[in-house]
């Protein structure tokens, strides 16, 4: 038994060994090797903060101070590239990944860091998911690449709130690069998506809670991506079930252009997915069961019917194409608890919808982790002067 836990280690020990190496070939210089290897050995030591003085500590109890300048250096100062570093880091995951499975979903998140003071950058009174409420706090927009058996975070921008963009004095002092202004979270997002398409990741479908499900460019610019999704979306959002969907353009009159925009009358106006869903029969509300939890099997009501998406179509030639409205309404519950937008095919299963839309939970957990187990929530995000590196 001993000599089989000796073996176990010593494997781990050479991965370790092997992607610290990877990672340190990714950020250049020589000199910056040895505290990288230092750092994500600090970041995996048991321990209580992990930033980089009490790292320091355990690294080498001999040589604090010098190993906290060394650390503190690599993380605050030094010119290194994080999408480098990003893209090291997927090539050495992903092959393991892939081994368990094909990729099935990209997933879309932000996350909040609570901060005390105002100095550190984008620091502001906004929603923090880790508190659930309004409070003080540094949030970041997130990509993860997930299939059932684990997941992978590709992207990671910090968000800069629209005062902190526009507050030139407290950009300077805070270092943050001229270039980078303000962009709300659904952009940010895109963003990150759009590189991942064009750096060849796996493609999965796209998940995202309504925070971004409910913006439709970020809708469409998934869609001209060529894009799958299964979208959160808000209870007030409106959608056009066929019935409803809007009329063709007036008829021509022989003056003028020829009318060319839909139309909307009392009889074809759209329904908030709320409305649509009290409205459904009972026969069209499933049980469905999507995976194995901690205290059992997870299971709740669903229905999905097509629909079209209706914001602003007032304003289009033709009507928006036709999608999956996803509706969860869990036994007991006096009414419906989450809705979904989804572009997969007419064809697909209840089941698969749902599966796909509840594959969101890995990223909630990912978080955890992070938090918990490596401090993502123990730093002072920056924005430093190197503007290849948004954040360290």
């Amino acid at each position: 038994m001993g000599e089989a836990v000796e073996a176990f280690l010593g494997a781990a020990a050479q991965r370790f060994r092997a992607y610290a190496e990877r990672l340190a070939q990714s950020i250049g210089h020589t000199d910056r090797h040895e505290p990288l290897r230092g750092y994500l050995t600090g970041l995996v030591l048991p321990g209580g903060r992990k930033s980089v003085e009490p790292m320091a500590a355990l690294l080498a109890p001999e040589r604090v101070r010098q190993t906290h300048q060394s650390l503190h250096h690599l993380v605050a100062d030094a010119r290194w590239e994080d999408e480098a570093v990003l893209k090291a880091v997927r090539e050495y995951a992903l092959a393991a990944l892939t081994q368990r499975g094909p990729i099935q979903a990209w997933i879309i998140d932000d996350t909040g860091m609570p901060k005390k003071g105002r100095h550190s950058v984008g620091v502001a009174r906004q929603y923090c998911g880790q508190l659930g409420k309004q409070d003080n706090c540094q949030v970041a927009v997130t990509l993860s690449v997930a299939n059932d058996a684990a997941s992978l975070p590709i992207a990671y921008r910090l968000y800069l709130p629209e005062p902190w963009a526009s507050d030139r004095a407290r950009r300077r002092r805070a270092g943050v690069p001229e270039e980078l202004g303000f962009l709300p979270k659904p952009e940010i997002a895109l963003e990150q998506v759009t590189a991942a398409v064009e750096q060849g990741v796996p493609v999965g479908v796209v998940l995202a809670d309504a925070a971004y499900g409910n913006d439709s460019k970020f809708r469409q610019g998934l869609e001209a991506l060529g894009l799958q999704y299964v979208l959160g979306i808000q209870s007030t959002t409106t959608v056009g079930p066929e019935e409803r969907r809007p009329r063709a353009p007036s008829p021509y009159q022989g003056c003028g252009r020829p009318p060319k925009l839909l139309r909307r009358d009392a009889a074809h106006q759209p329904l908030a997915v709320r409305k649509l869903a009290l409205q459904l029969p009972p026969t069209a509300w499933r049980t469905v069961t999507w995976r194995e939890g901690t205290a059992g099997m997870l299971r709740s009501r669903f229905a999905a019917l097509r629909v079209r998406a209706a914001h602003r179509d007032y304003w289009r030639a033709r009507p928006h194409g036709e999608q999956w409205l996803l509706i969860e309404w869990p036994k007991g519950s006096t009414e419906p608890a989450r809705y979904w937008l989804a572009n997969l095919p007419a064809a697909t299963p209840l089941k698969q919808l749902v599966r796909t839309a509840k594959l969101r939970w890995r990223i909630e957990r990912d978080f955890q982790e992070l938090k918990q187990e490596l401090g993502l929530n123990h730093y002072c995000q920056r924005l430093p002067a190197n503007p290849d590196v948004p954040f360290s």
